[in-house]
Order: structure tokens, then C-alpha cells, then sequence
């Protein structure tokens, strides 16, 4: 069965049609949401570069806010007066002027049409504080620690240069917004380097909200804006959970407590910001399940066809070499006129017409070769049973010679018509006896023998009624009977006895498969040798014709010098026939 056509047929199927679909299935949406991601990345790898430069271009502006006060010679002498002992020193009328210089002359300076740049506060090292602004700002917070603050630290730090300020309260100006991004720098003396005050300028989230609304942000995508401690600048909805820390460590796939996101993110030069756009999962996994949902009705389309293509050419291929087989095996069991139905002209079909022809031819050949095979096997059996009677006449006619000369008229008259009745018996043209009439043939011929010996031979015949009608080939048992009288019996100086016996031996096997019919003729003779290989032509012509008639059939020869000899033959009981 592991050879069958059907079988190579359906690997055949699943190798060029199942396996092809499943892998298509598979590997397809597979590639699609690569080519999306991929998609989705190339497209904001370039709209997060502009968008970079849009805010380096911003945070360009607010730097050169910061730098302002150097190109101003009387902001800067105010500003180093007001950051020496000299301050003191100066009349009301200069220290007016320089507050004045401070107060206005710098801010006219600091005038931007930019909505979004909400101003700019300076904070000289005296401790005072000027503020510019575009909106409706009504001052510093009276007595505010603007030194303890951390983007007035970070100022100091950079020594001069610029500072970028997260996101941050603008608590020390009343009336002001409640969070804003900044950029500041501390001012120092040109000549001396000495520290002169810091400078901020603040700048509203709106403006980032607008660059990032202009990327255009679809299916739940969400924008963060992230400083270089990973504090968030802007964002476009919640980072909730471990989120922020996810996207400041600059993993590329983060985990949400509601979704999971893709990341494409860029970092500004200058500040060292990050940018972060997330894609949702859930959106490629809905176009993904539409791409399944595809993929698998085309599958299953595909399958049915297919499938339906299989069953059909496996059935037209398969069904004939089938029907051949069960003519074959109607031949195999002997019957001859079987015949396969050829239909068509193909090549199944010239099959089918060779196998009718074969199978034409081969009951011929059998029937010539049984026929001489039975003629040549009942000529054989003919032939055996001729060599049987001669023999037999042979040795009863030597015998009546002997009654006669020893002048036993009456035992010699008896004996002819004993004789008589043996010759119709072997006479008769059937080539089976019934094992009754065989045994009574047997009875006469050992009468003859005893009439010749008198008293120094005795016989004994035992059958059970069950083996009467049982079928043995004629004349099966005379040899083995003359045997034992003329080469046990005759010889022997002490009177003998001839036992002829016939019964079933059962099997302990269940079906009786191992029953058989034993039939017994022995003697207690002189016996022979019987390594010496001494057979008889009885003993020849019986196992011959018992090899014809049985072919399970056995003949068993036992002998003992002085104890007698036995013969034994065993029949299968399912072989052996009733009359």
C-alpha cells in the first residue's frame, strides 16, 4: 500500500498544489506587512527629517534670541555695570539709563512675528530681572528663586554656550502658560569672561504641535518629542506605563499596556532631542487579517478545485489498475474466465487488452499442461497397479502349488474360491476402495496365507465403523500385508501374528486441521535392519502411489531384528474422501 499509485499521487498533489498554497498563504502576508513597515518607515525616515529641520530651524531662532545682547554695546556696558561694585558708584540718572537701556532698548531688539516665541527673560547677576514678551505678561513673580532653578543651572553649565530646556512651568511670570520649552545661555563679558547674567527665551508646545500635526498622522499613530534625559517635550497622546523609557532607550518595537507600536525615531544634532513616531499594531494586524482573510478564501478555492482535480484523475488512473488486479487474483485463484472490460484506446487501455490476451493464452498453456499432467499421472497410477497384480498372482499361485503337493485338497478348493473372489475385487475398474471393502479384500488374502502356514500364522484385523466409508486407492494395503508374510512371517520358526489396524487420531488443535487417519499393518516377525535400506517393491509401489493420491500422505517403515516390523500410514483426515 506504500507503493501505491494513490499514494504517490496524493504527494504528487500536496508537493506541487498543497505545499505551494500553504506556503503562499503563509509567507504572503508575511512579506505584505514587511513591505508595509518598510513602507511606512521610508516615508517617515523622510518626513522626520524635515520635520527635524523645521525644529533646528526653531530652536535656530530661540538661540539667536540668546545671543542678541552681544551685538548691543549699551546692553552690554548695563549689563557689566550691573553685575560690579561700580553700580553702586553710579549716579540715579546712569543707573536709570541703564535700566532703561535693559528694560527697553533690549526688547525692542527682541521683537519676533513669531506667535509661537512667547519671549525672553533676562537675569543679570545682580539679582534683578527683564522681561520681553509678545503677550499679556504683567512681570516676574516678586522674590522667585530664578537661581535654584534647574534650566538657570543648566545655563551656567554650558558656560556660554546654549542650553536647550525641556519642558518646563513657566511659574515665574505671572499670568503665564503653564508649561513651555526653552533655550538659554549665560552671558558673559567678551573681554574679561566674566559671568554677566543668564538669558532665556520660551517657546509654546503649539508650535511643535503644528509641525507635528503637519506630518499628518493617521490609524492611531502617535508623535513624542523626547530631551536627551528622556523627559517628554511634546507628545501627541499618553505615554502610559514604561512606554517613555521604552522609546528613550531606542528600542524599535515598544510594548503598551493597549497595543504595541512600531517606532521610527531621529534625533536632532543640536539639542540631542529625540523624535518618536509609533505605528500601532492593531492597524497592520486589521489589514493583515484582511490580507488572511484573503489568502485563505483563495486557499480554500484553490484546495476545493484541486482537490477536485485529484479526486477525479486518481479515480480515472487508479480505478483500472484496480480492476486488473482483481482479474489477476481471480486468475490466481484458478478461474480462468475472468475478463477485464476494456474501454478507450489509451494506454490503460492497450494494458487491459494484453492482460485479456495473457490471461486467454495462459488458460491454454494450463489446460494442455494439466491434461498431460493427468494423463501422464494416470498412466503412472495404471502402470503401478499392474505391477501390483502379477506380483501379487506370482506369490497365491506359488502357494497353491504348495497346498497341492502337499495334497490339502479341500484347503486348496477353498483357497481358489477366495482366490476368485480377490480377482473381481482387483478386477474392478475403480481406482478407490472403501476402506471396509479394502480390509475384507485384505481378510481373504491373509486366509489364502493362513491356509499355507496352518498354525504358524495368526492375523488380527481391527477398524473402528467411522473408517468404513473413507476413500483409499484400491489395493493400498495387499503389499504391505504380503510384505510382512513373506519377509516376517515366512521365515520365522515361531508361530506369528499379523495386526492390521485402522483408526482417526484426533488433534488437540482447534478446526481439526490436525486430525488424521492411521492405518497399522504390523507383525511380529524377524524384522531387518532397516539401516541397511532394504525396500520391497511393495513397500516402493505403496509410498509411490500413496505421493499420487495424498499429498500430505506418509508411509512410516519401523523394524527390529527379532521383535517384528511395522508399517504406518498417515492421512490427513480433511484429504481422505467418503464413498
Amino acid at each position: 500500500m506504500r507503493q501505491s499509485i494513490r499514494l504517490k499521487l496524493t504527494l504528487l498533489f500536496l508537493l506541487t498544489i498543497v505545499l505551494p498554497i500553504v506556503v503562499i498563504v503563509v509567507e504572503l502576508p508575511a512579506y505584505y506587512v514587511r513591505s508595509i513597515k518598510e513602507q511606512q518607515s521610508s516615508l517617515m525616515a523622510g518626513t522626520l527629517a524635515a520635520l527635524t529641520s523645521h525644529i533646528e530651524t526653531y530652536l535656530d531662532d530661540l538661540d539667536r534670541m540668546t545671543v542678541t545682547p552681544y551685538f548691543y554695546d549699551d546692553v552690554m556696558r548695563a549689563m557689566k555695570l550691573k553685575s560690579t561694585y561700580g553700580w553702586n558708584l553710579l549716579t540715579p540718572y546712569e543707573q536709570f539709563e541703564a535700566g532703561q537701556t535693559l528694560s527697553s532698548t533690549l526688547p525692542n531688539a527682541l521683537k519676533n512675528t513669531r506667535k509661537d516665541i512667547l519671549g525672553t527673560i533676562l537675569l543679570p547677576m545682580d539679582g534683578s530681572v527683564y522681561v520681553s514678551s509678545s503677550s499679556n505678561l504683567t512681570g516676574a513673580v516678586e522674590n522667585f528663586p530664578f537661581t535654584k532653578q534647574d534650566w538657570y543651572i543648566q545655563a551656567l553649565r554650558a558656560d556660554g554656550d546654549v542650553a536647550f530646556i525641556s519642558v518646563h512651568d513657566q511659574d515665574y511670570l505671572n499670568g503665564a502658560r503653564s508649561s513651555v520649552f526653552s533655550v538659554a545661555r549665560l552671558i558673559k563679558d567678551p573681554d574679561t569672561r566674566r559671568p554677566l547674567g543668564v538669558i532665556m527665551a520660551d517657546a509654546d508646545t503649539v508650535a511643535i504641535e503644528r509641525m507635528i500635526d503637519g506630518i499628518g498622522l493617521k490609524n492611531g499613530a502617535l508623535a513624542a518629542i523626547l530631551d536627551d534625559k528622556g523627559k517628554v517635550i511634546y507628545a501627541s497622546g499618553p505615554l502610559v506605563g514604561e512606554l517613555r523609557a521604552q522609546l528613550a532607550s531606542g528600542a524599535g518595537y515598544v510594548h503598551a499596556p493597549g497595543d504595541d507600536y512600531h517606532v521610527v525615531s531621529k534625533t536632532i544634532a543640536r539639542s540631542q532631542w529625540g523624535i518618536y513616531v509609533m505605528f500601532p499594531e492593531t492597524v497592520v494586524r486589521r489589514q493583515l487579517d484582511r490580507v488572511y482573510a484573503v489568502g485563505i478564501w483563495f486557499a480554500v478555492g484553490g484546495l476545493v478545485v484541486a482537490l477536485i482535480l485529484y479526486t477525479t484523475v486518481s479515480h480515472w488512473m487508479v480505478t483500472p489498475f484496480k480492476r486488473m488486479i482483481q482479474t489477476m487474483k481471480r486468475v490466481q485463484r484458478g478461474d480462468m474466465s475472468a475478463f477485464y472490460p476494456v474501454k478507450g484506446n489509451d494506454e490503460v487501455a492497450q494494458l487491459g487488452a494484453s492482460l485479456n490476451t495473457m490471461i486467454s493464452r495462459l488458460g491454454e498453456l494450463i489446460d494442455r499442461e494439466y491434461r498431460a499432467a493427468l494423463g501422464q499421472r494416470n498412466a503412472e497410477y495404471q502402470a503401478l497397479q499392474s505391477q501390483i497384480q502379477p506380483h501379487f498372482l506370482y506369490n497365491t499361485l506359488n502357494g497353491f502349488i504348495g497346498l497341492n503337493r502337499s495334497g490339502q485338497s479341500a484347503l486348496l478348493e477353498r483357497a481358489i474360491l477366495s482366490l476368485g473372489g480377490m480377482l473381481r475385487y482387483t478386477l474392478d475398474k475403480n481406482e478407490r476402495a472403501s476402506l471396509k471393502d479394502e480390509m475384507e479384500f485384505v481378510e481373504k488374502y491373509c486366509e489364502l496365507q493362513q491356509m499355507r502356514f496352518a498354525d504358524k500364522m495368526e492375523f488380527e484385523l481391527d477398524f473402528s465403523p467411522e473408517v468404513y466409508l473413507m476413500l483409499i486407492p484400491k489395493l493400498l494395503l495387499q503389499p504391505l500385508v504380503e510384505n510382512a508374510v513373506i519377509h516376517g512371517i515366512e521365515p520365522s520358526k515361531s508361530p506369528c501374528l499379523l495386526r492390521i489396524q485402522a483408526h482417526i487420531v484426533r488433534s488437540p488443535e482447534p478446526g481439526g486441521n490436525g486430525d488424521y487417519l492411521t492405518i497399522t499393518v504390523s507383525d511380529n516377525g524377524i524384522g531387518f535392519d532397516t539401516g541397511s535400506g532394504r525396500s520391497g517393491i511393495g513397500v516402493t509401489n505403496v509410498r509411490e502411489r500413496l505421493k499420487l493420491a495424498f499429498e500430505h500422505a506418509m508411509l512410516r517403515m519401523r523394524s527390529v531384528p527379532g521383535e517384528g516390523t511395522e508399517a504406518s500410514i498417515q492421512i490427513p483426515l480433511k484429504d481422505v474422501m467418503r464413498a
